[in-house]
C-alpha cells in the first residue's frame, strides 16, 4: 500500500519499470539530440548471446527485442542500413519475410502463443522508434495477453529474461 500526497494510503499497488524510462529518453535509439549509433548496425558486430541474436541470414537477422511488447518478442532487421520497404532490394525483402515466416514456426514451438502481431513502422511519425533502419515486429499473442497491467498500470510483467528466451528460441531454431 502506498501513501498519497497527503499522507493517506490509496490502495494502489505499484509495479515500476525504470528500464523503461530509459528506453523514452533515448537510451539505445539513435536521436537528433544525443550521439548513439544505430543498434541494428551496432548488434551484428556483438556475439549472438551478447547481442541477443537468435539467427543470422545472409542480408537479415533475428534478434530479441530489448524493449519486449510481450515474451519472445523478435525483430527481423536488414543488415543494411535503411529506413524504409522500398528501399530494400527483392532479396532483402524476400529474406525478412522467409525469416519472419520461421520465427512464426519457432516460437509456436517454443511458447505456444494463440496467434501474432507482425508490423513495420515505417518512418518516426508511424511508431518506429529506431525509423532510419528497417526492422519488422513479430508479437506473439496469448489470450488474456492485455490484461490491466499494459492497459491500466502501463507495465508489461514478462516472466523470463530475455537471455533465457534467446537460448530457447535459437535452439529450436
Amino acid at each position: 500500500m502506498t501513501i498519497d500526497g497527503a499522507g493517506m494510503p490509496d490502495g494502489w499497488q505499484r509495479l515500476w519499470t525504470p528500464h523503461r524510462l530509459e528506453y523514452l529518453r533515448g537510451e539505445n535509439r539513435p536521436l537528433a539530440d544525443n550521439e548513439v549509433a544505430c543498434p541494428f548496425c551496432r548488434i551484428p558486430t556483438l556475439s549472438d548471446e551478447e547481442g541477443l541474436i537468435v539467427h543470422r541470414g545472409t542480408t537479415a537477422f533475428v534478434v530479441m527485442n530489448l524493449y519486449p511488447y510481450n515474451p519472445s518478442h523478435l525483430l527481423v532487421c536488414a543488415y543494411r542500413h535503411v529506413p524504409d520497404l522500398t528501399d530494400l532490394s527483392p532479396t532483402e525483402r524476400s529474406e525478412i519475410t522467409e525469416l519472419t515466416a520461421h520465427a512464426m514456426t519457432t516460437v509456436r514451438k517454443v511458447s505456444s502463443p494463440e496467434g501474432f502481431n507482425l508490423g513495420m513502422n515505417q518512418g518516426a511519425i508511424s511508431g518506429a522508434g529506431v525509423a532510419e533502419h528497417i526492422h519488422q515486429h513479430i508479437v506473439p499473442r496469448w489470450s488474456g495477453d492485455a490484461n490491466f497491467m499494459p492497459i491500466i498500470g502501463k507495465t508489461k510483467v514478462l516472466p523470463q529474461l530475455l537471455t533465457v528466451t534467446r537460448d530457447e528460441i535459437s535452439a529450436a531454431w
